[in-house]
């Protein structure tokens, strides 16, 4: 018998339940990429038009220049570069910590380990990443602490370098785990061609391998770096409230982030200069990740390798 090949009323329908969803998800797609860059665009004018407020009773010179942070005292002082001072010793602190390590495990684990160990020690690696900061934190004040002041016996309760080591344990994951899948997505055949050319399995991996996947290795060092400098629990909980310009890692200092937290209690009456700090800061900090991700861009740019 010859197919029926008239169409019929189940296969219309079908047919035009299709060409509605191919109509409708372009638009929906595009709404959902649309809502990104409106957040970011709110959280821009956000910033700008509430710090406003603050740079009109605070100049901008004083706010970049003055070495004294005090802005709940009597004699106030609003030059934030303590903060940045303390935010920046924190991110380079926890650098030391998680960039030789993950990326020290990036390469064993692209390298050297063993299909069935990588499946089992990456994961591993990256729980790290899921444990909450604030668990962090108390770790940091109550593990970490007490063993550095059997080393430095002059070392405070609350202090730079045990936030920082934690943030560096916190943020190992994303260097090892987004540096092995770029060294990962270098093709076996440019490995092959070093091992043809005498080298050894360390040489392919530093100096082949390594420069190889440069481009992704930078941007998890710049992310990581990113996330350490967004961190508030660790550091409010372990690092203190002193804002503090003498770089010691032994003292207690306070990071931007800290601040934030610190202010946004609900102590400080709203709209008062004191409240305005908060805006003032965090755009500070915005602009600080906002040059760092830019740069991150060019330099990842500048070492992309393409294959073919």
């Amino acid at each position: 018998m010859l197919a029926n090949k008239n169409p019929t009323k189940t296969d219309l329908s079908y047919k035009g339940k299709k060409a509605l969803l191919e109509m409708i998800m372009p638009k929906l797609l595009l709404i959902v990429s649309l809502l990104s860059i409106i957040t970011t665009v709110g959280i821009v004018i956000i910033l700008l038009t509430e710090s406003y407020g603050f740079f009109k009773a605070v100049s901008i010179v004083e706010f970049l220049t003055n070495p004294k942070w005090t802005p709940m005292f009597s004699s106030q002082n609003f030059g934030v570069m303590p903060l940045v001072a303390g935010t920046m010793m924190i991110a380079i602190g926890a650098s030391v910590v998680a960039v030789p390590l993950g990326l020290g495990s990036a390469i064993y684990l692209s390298e050297y380990a063993p299909s069935r160990v990588r499946s089992i020690v990456k994961p591993m690696l990256e729980i790290l990443a899921g444990i909450p900061t604030i668990v962090y934190g108390f770790f940091a004040l109550s593990v970490v602490t007490p063993f550095l002041k059997t080393i430095f016996p002059e070392l405070t309760l609350f202090n730079a370098l045990s936030a920082s080591i934690v943030v560096g344990i916190m943020i190992l994951p994303m260097v090892s785990s987004m540096s092995e899948d770029a060294m990962s997505s270098v093709p076996n055949n440019i490995r092959n061609a070093a091992y043809a050319l005498g080298s050894t399995k360390l040489e392919v991996a530093v100096k082949v391998v390594f420069p190889s996947a440069l481009s992704g290795i930078i941007a998890s060092v710049v992310l990581a770096i990113s996330r350490a400098i967004g961190e508030t629990m660790i550091v409010t909980l372990a690092a203190g409230s002193l804002p503090n310009l003498d770089f010691n890692y032994l003292q207690s200092i306070q990071t931007m982030t800290a601040y934030i937290v610190q202010i946004s209690k609900g102590d400080t009456p709203h709209g008062s200069i004191e409240y305005l700090t908060i805006f003032a800061v965090g755009l500070a900090l915005f602009v600080i990740t906002f040059v760092m991700n830019i740069l991150a861009k060019y330099i990842s740019g500048r070492f992309k390798e393409g294959y073919q």
